[in-house]
């Protein structure tokens, strides 16, 4: 038998001297994610030699003729992972018989190999396997490969649907070669059922995190399993599996008293015994909850208020059955008082009056969200604002019964550092004679979207708030330079960050006000869209803003000398910049944007039909350390 070399691989079969594809008869060595060796050659037969013919060697190599019970002493006492990565690479016979071996069985008088990570890093390497990287094969090299490293910490499979997917055989291997597995994160993954996440729950007592998302074939009973062998469980999410309901999360419940996390959304089968079971064992630790889509009621709702003593998130959506009853009962039952954030979408349940008793009863309640809550009017936003008194941020989207009088009245009850309206039709400018007090709290004002908000409206806003640092205005087609010039010279502060894209009819004159009032402070701003902005706006921001980093003036009336400009100034320094859709930048501006480079790190080119794709690629051999885009 010609053996040479310690690290090589050996095959059986016929040998020619004129082949020149050795290496596909190593080829499962390329399919899976192990150790290899520094020398990679394929072990052959040594053939006899008689003149000019070759005659194979007919006695077959003692390693093939051992059965599988020797096999599996010898690799049980392999020095290390970088010994098991490498047999493992031999053939799928060989990965097969490494993968039936527990971690635990290998004979723990010989040391692990040097080249494992410390005992401080165990358990924290991440492997994420995708669409048709994920298979069995993968994960059985994942499972021998990561064990001589520490041991897999964290295992993201996500999009395997297809006929060679995963399956329970490829779970069970992780679970029987990575016992130091903490988090664990399934997504559209069919063929996989309760077997394989059983064996999980059997293997890998230190799961601390378990993210199921479209897994038809998970039922109770792999949850139930999880929870009677993964005591150190946190976090919890699950989403679009049809069989699981209310007795997984009472075993959940129960069984992980450390639980911090869950999340539910779209399980049919979810109700509110699974819910109040889960909030009434957990009540002491459990401080994220998200529920979108399930079919709970007021009862739900009632235990949340009455059991959420640690609760500091909450998030609920889409709960059709909930009724203005529930919310009610959840506000008063002031068991919510360390919530610190809450957003609610699509729920009818919330009405006026039922937001008033939310603000009474969360007292420590910053940060509020509503989304596509339609019953709310001026009056409970109002009421919600007074009681709430520790708010400081209030979102609003597309809740269209809230007018400017809603929006004053907030700011005049309350103190708020962010304002957020998104796409409320009811926000339409209304004229106010009647004295208003400063909300010097507010510092960052967001309208977006609100085709009826303009000039009278920005105007309320000037005289409001006069501490303003950051304005989003995007997509406000009806503002104009007389509506928002009045603005800027009302903003004490300094304005830091300002969006103005969309905004169609503003012209250079905002811009110059702009840079001379704030261009000591101004970092971001984005003209993206303001099709009148020209050099001239380029000009002041070259001569005044000092400290900008984020310039956008996509679609603008821009061109090779209003870049020119930006690049003869000294103390600018830029590090994001768009051009995109600037039709008059050419490839006279190659220079300038070479020059503007030395400080960016993106540049968006993309849509200047006057740029040539020439230019483009000289400014990517100068500017390597920039992310251009075209």
């Amino acid at each position: 038998m010609g053996i040479s070399g310690d690290d090589d691989f050996y095959s059986g079969g016929s040998f020619y001297t004129n082949s020149t594809d050795l290496g596909r008869l190593c080829s499962i060595s390329s399919q899976v994610d192990v150790y290899y060796p520094p020398r990679k050659r394929t072990r052959i037969t040594a053939p006899f030699v008689v003149g000019e013919t070759l005659f194979e060697q007919s006695k077959q190599a003692s390693i093939d003729v051992l059965p599988d019970e020797c096999l599996f002493e010898i690799f049980k006492r392999l020095p290390g992972g970088r010994e098991r990565s490498s047999c493992a690479c031999v053939s799928k016979h060989w990965l097969m018989l490494l993968i039936s071996i527990r971690k635990g069985e290998y004979e723990s008088s010989v040391k692990e190999n040097t080249d494992s990570v410390s005992d401080e890093d165990d358990g924290y390497l991440t492997r994420c396997l995708e669409g048709k990287k994920a298979t069995d094969m993968r994960l059985a090299a994942v499972a021998v490969g990561t064990s001589g490293h520490g041991g897999l910490g964290k295992l993201s499979i996500r999009g395997s649907s297809s006929s060679s997917g995963v399956t329970n055989f490829g779970l069970s291997a992780i679970a029987r070669g990575c016992p130091s597995l903490k988090a664990l994160s399934l997504w559209n993954v069919p063929r996989v059922g309760d077997e394989g996440l059983s064996e999980i729950a059997k293997e890998c007592h230190l799961l601390e995190k378990l993210d199921l998302c479209q897994c038809p074939s998970f039922s109770n009973k792999g949850l139930i399993a999880i929870a009677e062998n993964c005591p150190n469980l946190t976090s919890l999410s699950i989403e679009s599996c049809p069989k699981i309901g209310n007795e997984g999360l009472q075993a959940i419940g129960k069984l992980c008293p450390k639980l911090q996390s869950v999340s539910i959304k779209d399980c049919l089968l979810v109700g509110d015994h699974g819910v109040s079971s889960l909030l009434s064992s957990t009540s002491s630790v459990l401080s994220k909850v998200k529920f979108q889509g399930l079919n709970i009621t007021d009862f739900s709702l009632a235990v949340i208020g009455h059991y959420g003593k640690s609760v500091t998130n909450l998030m609920l959506s889409g709960l059709e059955n909930v009724s203005e009853k529930g919310f009610w009962v959840m506000g008063n039952a002031q068991g919510l008082q360390k919530l610190v954030s809450l957003t609610i979408t699509s729920c009818r349940g919330v009405t006026d009056v039922s937001l008033e008793a939310m603000g009474k009863g969360c007292a420590n309640l910053r940060q509020m969200c509503l989304r596509w809550c339609c019953f709310i009017s001026d009056d409970g936003l109002v009421a919600f604002a007074k009681s709430a008194g520790s708010l400081e941020s209030l979102q609003l989207e597309e809740c269209n019964r809230i007018t400017q009088s809603g929006t004053i009245g907030v700011l005049s009850n309350c103190s708020l550092k962010s304002l957020t309206v998104v796409k409320c039709m009811g926000i339409k400018d209304i004229s106010s004679e009647v004295p208003l007090s400063c909300c010097n709290s507010l510092k960052s004002l967001s309208v977006r979207s609100c085709p009826g908000f303009g000039t009278a409206g920005l105007a309320v806003v000037g005289r409001l708030c006069p501490q303003l640092q950051h304005v989003d205005l995007s997509g406000l087609c009806g503002i104009t330079d007389a509506g928002l010039l009045p603005l800027l010279e009302r903003c004490e502060a300094g304005l830091v960050k300002v969006n103005l894209s969309g905004c169609l009819n503003i012209t250079d004159k905002v811009v110059l006000a702009l840079t001379r009032l704030h261009g000591g402070t101004l970092e971001l701003l984005n003209l993206d869209g303001c099709r009148r902005i020209t050099d001239a706006s380029l000009m002041a921001i070259a001569e005044s803003c000092v400290f900008l980093s984020d310039l956008d003036v996509s679609r603008s009336a821009v061109t090779d000398s209003g870049v020119a400009a930006l690049s003869r100034a000294e103390q600018l320094n830029l590090q994001v910049l768009s051009f995109s859709g600037c039709s008059r930048v050419s490839n006279k501006s190659l220079p300038s944007l070479k020059k503007l480079g030395k400080t960016l790190l993106g540049l968006n080119l993309q849509h200047c039909n006057s740029i040539s794709s020439r230019t483009v690629e000289l400014l990517v051999e100068t500017l390597w350390k920039c992310d251009i885009l075209f």
